[in-house]
């Protein structure tokens, strides 16, 4: 009974696994890979719950089933943070107007669009900068470096139309 105790924790955990990449690559566009992935996944999900059909009567398999489960979210929820797909929107208000922030961060090699504002305690520089997600966190520890005191805000955009930026994406 441990190996099918066993056989189940680990399929469930793929079957999750590759659910939660397959919904998170939905949302994010990539149509095709997660019709690939949803194959596998459909395949491994009957395989398992079989298993737990058969072995219904113990109450064993029932609850190795709903912890793979859960565990299989937290690793397809990981896999997803590690590939990283996307891009972000970082959009940071900063009290240091002639700082020279936006340009740090263009040398950085960024793409940087920056504008004065008005806020409560007189003007703010607002900068907005489009990134790879997978260069996120460097992204924001950079404005932090050079402004530890800006407001920042992170948005995935949908959808891309001119600028430097799309010639770049569609690559």
């Amino acid at each position: 009974m441990l190996k099918i105790l066993l056989f189940i924790f680990v399929i469930q955990i793929i079957y999750v696994s590759a659910y939660t990449l397959r919904m998170i690559l939905t949302l994010k566009g990539q149509k095709y890979v997660a019709a690939l992935i949803s194959t596998v996944e459909v395949t491994i999900y009957v395989l398992g719950l079989n298993m737990v059909l058969k072995y219904l009567d113990q109450v064993a398999s029932l609850a190795v089933y709903a912890i793979g489960y859960a565990l299989g979210i937290l690793i397809g929820a990981w896999i997803e943070e590690k590939i990283a797909l996307g891009y972000v929107t970082v959009k940071v208000i900063s009290n240091e107007v002639n700082g020279g922030i936006a340009n740090a961060l263009r040398d950085k090699g960024y793409g940087v669009t920056a504008w004065l504002g008005s806020g409560r305690d007189g003007d703010r520089l607002v900068m907005e900068i489009l990134a790879k997600r997978k260069n996120q966190n460097k992204l924001y520890q950079s404005i932090l470096d050079i402004d530890p005191k800006a407001f920042v805000i992170t948005v995935e955009p949908k959808q891309f139309h001119g600028g430097f930026w799309t010639k770049a994406i569609r690559k």
